[in-house]
């Protein structure tokens, strides 16, 4: 019987949180874009920051720090918004999500991935796929950007861009 133990190398787009170091697969980032003046939409969630034109189409934008329970994100010029591909229940939207900085591209192979931390039900570690240890001192968390929104938030977000579209084709 063969051995079918094999080695897969994944490349991550590392990101910074605060001080923690992030990454995300690279299949789940179309794009990195400067900041921009994002139109806030009212009566949305706190992690929810507002909206912007991208290419013609309106793209939600969120502050994923809020997510994580970490403080709001203090724009500086290093802010950047990841435009990532979530997928829940078989259906892509296209959301961007605010970071305080992006750090580089990193090909991890999957034997160096160490599980995620179990911490109790206070930490959301259902977001991490696992842990990489990128040098002695730092590690990355790996996350599932899948698993960030739930399906009613990723609905909320849809239809929170239709209504925004659909108000912008009235102007």
């Amino acid at each position: 019987m063969e051995n079918t133990n094999t080695t897969v190398i994944n490349s991550y787009l590392s990101f910074k949180l605060d001080d923690e170091l992030f990454a995300a697969n690279v299949s789940k980032v179309i794009n990195i874009l400067e900041l921009v003046k994002i139109t806030k939409v009212p009566q949305s969630p706190e992690y929810m920051k507002g909206v912007i034109n991208l290419r013609g189409k309106v793209l939600p934008i969120v502050d994923i720090r809020i997510k994580f329970g970490m403080s709001a994100l203090e724009f500086k010029k290093e802010t950047v918004i990841l435009v990532l591909n979530v997928e829940i229940e078989g259906e892509t939207i296209e959301v961007g999500a605010l970071v305080d900085s992006v750090q580089e591209v990193i090909e991890i192979n999957n034997t160096e991935i160490l599980p995620p931390p179990a911490i109790g039900a206070k930490f959301k570690s259902k977001f991490i796929d696992g842990v990489y240890k990128h040098s002695q001192e730092q590690f990355i968390m790996l996350i599932n950007l899948d698993k960030i929104f739930s399906s009613d938030e990723v609905i909320m977000l849809k239809e929170s861009a239709e209504n925004q579209e659909s108000e912008a084709t009235f102007i």
